[in-house]
């Protein structure tokens, strides 16, 4: 081999682990390694733990909802433009974005707290993210596992996690047909915010009262009339979607709304002039103010 071609084949050589080498640094990652993991685990606290990442913008400044429904359950565009209305007048939250979802009909009659997590399991896809706060809110196509009419036992809504609820968007829509006076609008506006005042951690359930003024008869509800969060509108007794889960020490919900009674204290102000629903009585907005909330003119 002459020299020429000797140094022909060094240059070839060089080049060829030159390109090798760029192409070992620019190579996409191995499709065996799957899909990024989600972390979760900040959306699986208690109900209240995240108080003050939804009211303050310290560690979160936008607010995600994801709103997932059954077939012909969608909540009403008025429902939840007064939701965000709610979120706006007592968060630092102005960038919120609800992003809708439908899902498959469960299928049931009725729903026990166990299946409405195992739902949300299968259903969910926002989750925290960075600077993107997410709640998860599925509007039901069933009832709560031991309503009863006849007894007085009809539940609207309920919180099982931090940033979990569910509506029962068809027993919002049983209560309304039969009232004159009410809307399904206004029903599920109000549900919406009762149960979303918990997330808030209203009353003592992540947000510490300025001022005592939680029932000393039904924990987490206020005992000042009138308010959003009253007492009353919880079940008397345990009913099943609070107890039975609870009860095997797994996820349990902080509240039962009770349809019959808010339906009821929601006639009666419209009877009188004022608006269906009730509002946060100022001890309430005191405490939302103290752990990072929006000031209130009327707290």
């Amino acid at each position: 081999m002459n020299i020429r071609s000797f140094l022909h084949a060094i240059l070839a050589i060089v080049l060829l682990v030159s390109c090798s080498s760029s192409d070992n640094n620019t190579s996409t990652p191995n499709e065996d390694d799957g899909p990024a993991q989600v972390d979760k685990s900040q959306n699986l606290l208690a109900t209240g733990a995240s108080a003050n990442d939804i009211l303050s913008n310290s560690r979160f400044d936008k607010l995600v909802i994801e709103a997932a429904y059954a077939p012909g359950f969608r909540p009403s565009d008025a429902a939840m433009s007064g939701f965000q209305d709610f979120l706006r007048a007592n968060t630092f939250k102005t960038d919120i974005e609800i992003i809708y979802r439908e899902i498959a009909s469960t299928g049931q009659e009725f729903l026990t707290l166990d299946e409405i997590d195992e739902l949300e399991q299968d259903n969910r896809t926002a989750y925290n993210d960075g600077s993107t706060l997410a709640i998860y809110i599925f509007f039901a196509d069933a009832a709560s596992d031991g309503d009863d009419l006849d007894e007085g036992l009809v539940t609207l809504g309920a919180v099982y996690r931090n940033t979990s609820m569910i509506i029962f968007e068809s027993t919002i829509r049983l209560l309304a047909n039969r009232s004159r006076t009410v809307t399904i609008e206004e029903i599920e506006t109000a549900t919406l915010n009762h149960e979303f005042g918990h997330l808030f951690g209203l009353v003592n359930l992540g947000t510490t009262p300025v001022n005592d003024h939680e029932d000393p008869e039904a924990d987490s509800h206020c005992v000042e009339n009138p308010c959003l969060m009253r007492a009353e509108l919880q079940f008397g007794a345990v009913s099943k979607l609070l107890g039975a889960s609870a009860a095997k020490g797994k996820v349990h919900s902080s509240c039962s709304l009770n349809g019959l009674q808010l339906l009821k204290q929601m006639e009666l102000r419209v009877s009188r002039g004022a608006a269906a629903a009730p509002p946060l009585d100022a001890e309430c907005l005191l405490d939302l103010e103290s752990n990072g909330g929006r000031p209130n003119s009327s707290s």
